[in-house]
């Protein structure tokens, strides 16, 4: 079995400007490449997880989306970096497209995506660590026994909203990664 990481997308890779799925909109946060390639340098199987709820609403397709991942793998391999697979989920409760205004398991904070992941990629949840930007994106992940982190923003590092005390938090993908890996 192998060791992997289970990221968020939108605001843990990339700026998250509000259901960016756009290829000219991908802009990578700042160390997220280097993150990224540190996990490949070390053996990790890389998947982003992500909700893409904005395919319920309309606001894109999903062949925007997969072409949104296609070109965040193509920046990626230019700095030698790779997602071995990506994840999405089309699906929001609220939104107004048929069919993807439903209730499913695999929208955060459900585990599909994560349990998917697990098996496409035969990992081994003590060996894997998950990274995101909200709680949902990691209640799942905790469940199935991978170590995870938030990712906060500065001023809630030492002060946090109730709802961040109870992880590990940090500001960046990459001292995300200092935490978990050493």
């Amino acid at each position: 079995m192998n060791p992997g990481a289970l990221i968020d997308r939108d605001g843990t890779i990339n700026v998250d400007e509000g259901y960016v799925a756009k290829p000219d909109e991908l802009e990578f946060k700042p160390g997220a490449v280097e993150a990224i390639l540190s996990l490949n340098q070390r053996g990790f199987k890389v998947a982003v997880i992500t909700n893409q709820g904005g395919v319920a609403y309309g606001y894109h397709t999903e062949a925007d989306v997969e072409r949104f991942h296609a070109e965040m793998s193509r920046q990626l391999a230019s700095y030698g970096a790779r997602v071995d697979r990506f994840y999405y989920c089309p699906h929001n409760i609220k939104g107004t497209i048929k069919p993807y205004n439903v209730e499913c398991e695999c929208r955060k904070p459900g585990d599909a995506m994560y349990r998917q992941a697990i098996s496409d990629l035969d990992l081994d949840p003590a060996l894997c660590i998950a990274v995101g930007d909200k709680p949902t994106d990691l209640i799942p992940a905790i469940a199935l026994g991978v170590s995870s982190v938030l990712l906060v923003p500065s001023e809630h590092m030492d002060d946090p909203t109730p709802e961040e005390k109870q992880f590990q938090r940090a500001e960046t993908l990459g001292s995300a990664l200092d935490q978990l890996l050493t």
